[in-house]
């Protein structure tokens, strides 16, 4: 570990900043009443705890490009933003595609639906816990561009940053929308796959925090794209991760029920190169199984099924390779040394991660 960065120390700071900005929040929302109360109740357990990857790159994006760091509190602010940005994400996320729990918890949507419940509230508990989460994910995502505007940066830098933010946005639900559409059709080629996994994830959760950072400290293009070259690998790297933790982890460790994705049908690069490598009869069968009410067993035959196809062990060679071929482009690049040291760490982290 590098000598100046500390990953817990980091979490625990951008967790202490997100309080005081939704103590602020709950401030102003106050004389709502009750109701607001819960929602508030609500944003704060969606953006307590997580891996901080986004506010990390976010922080060492800026470090890369000034070292001396001369806006301590604004950049603390600016990477917490971003993960109000994935805070929002997750809860509509989790809406569309109907996952039952996050971290380990209900998701948002089944929280407000519990509560319509056990409170015997008129109309449909379902449309209520839905109402509340896209109101929850709408607000998170309004609070994060408010936080990066009012970090504290000089004007000229937060318009710079700000620029960067709002294409990270519209990358992230368009390629939300990607997702649904491939799940609605109900098939997607490797390329296809990818495509999804780049916008829906992987520049929203490293290649654009790095950018945002390195645009608040006056970053220029060829800066801005030399960043990229170490991100955009690193970032599909870390999502082909996800998708294998998200059919092979452990539910203890990532707080998912077993086999979740394929549960929720997930046309991930993972399934597109099981269904391209499997038998016939198996691909047919794996293909006709995603996104059923599936059992513990039927989830272990579907791991057999991906596993004799060679796609996880495709999958984890992609990786490797996307993994190497970020931390060469990072060794090549003029950057801090430092930041080199503490964005290799980072590297390492995002790709060898159990949850």
């Amino acid at each position: 570990m590098s000598a100046s960065w500390d990953p817990d120390t980091f979490r625990v700071g951008v967790q202490g900043v997100l309080d005081d900005f939704l103590d602020h929040q709950a401030t102003l929302l106050a004389p709502l009443g009750p109701d607001a109360t819960r929602l508030l109740a609500e944003a704060r357990t969606s953006v307590t705890g997580g891996k901080r990857f986004r506010a990390a790159f976010c922080h060492w994006g800026h470090r890369a490009v000034a070292p001396a760091n001369d806006h301590p509190e604004s950049l603390a602010r600016a990477c917490a933003s971003l993960e109000l940005l994935h805070a929002s994400a997750l809860v509509h996320d989790d809406y569309m595609d109907a996952s039952d729990t996050r971290r380990g918890r209900p998701s948002t949507h089944r929280t407000f639906e519990a509560e319509h419940r056990a409170a015997g509230w008129r109309g449909d508990p379902e449309q209520y816990g839905a109402a509340a989460a896209i109101l929850l994910g709408d607000l998170l995502l309004g609070w994060a561009e408010e936080m990066l505007r009012g970090s504290g940066f000089p004007p000229e830098r937060v318009l710079d940053g700000q620029r960067v933010f709002d294409l990270c946005r519209n990358e992230v639900i368009a390629g939300q929308f990607l997702d649904v559409s491939v799940q609605a059709r109900g098939r997607a080629d490797v390329d296809t796959a990818m495509t999804v996994l780049r916008y829906k994830s992987a520049k929203y959760s490293i290649e654009r925090p790095l950018h945002v950072g390195a645009a608040l400290a006056g970053a220029t293009a060829d800066q801005l794209d030399l960043l990229s070259r170490f991100g955009l690998p690193l970032g599909e790297a870390f999502q082909l991760r996800d998708d294998l933790l998200g059919v092979f982890g452990d539910p203890d460790t990532t707080g998912k029920p077993a086999g979740d994705d394929l549960v929720e049908g997930k046309r991930t690069v993972l399934v597109a190169l099981a269904l391209d490598g499997a038998s016939p009869a198996e691909a047919e069968r794996l293909d006709a199984a995603l996104g059923t009410d599936l059992s513990r067993a039927d989830v272990d035959e579907l791991r057999t099924v991906i596993d004799g196809s060679g796609a996880r062990q495709r999958v984890e060679s992609m990786i490797t390779d996307l993994a190497e071929q970020a931390v060469t482009a990072l060794g090549a690049a003029d950057v801090d040394p430092q930041a080199r040291g503490a964005l290799t760490e980072l590297a390492a982290a995002a790709t060898q991660r159990t949850v």
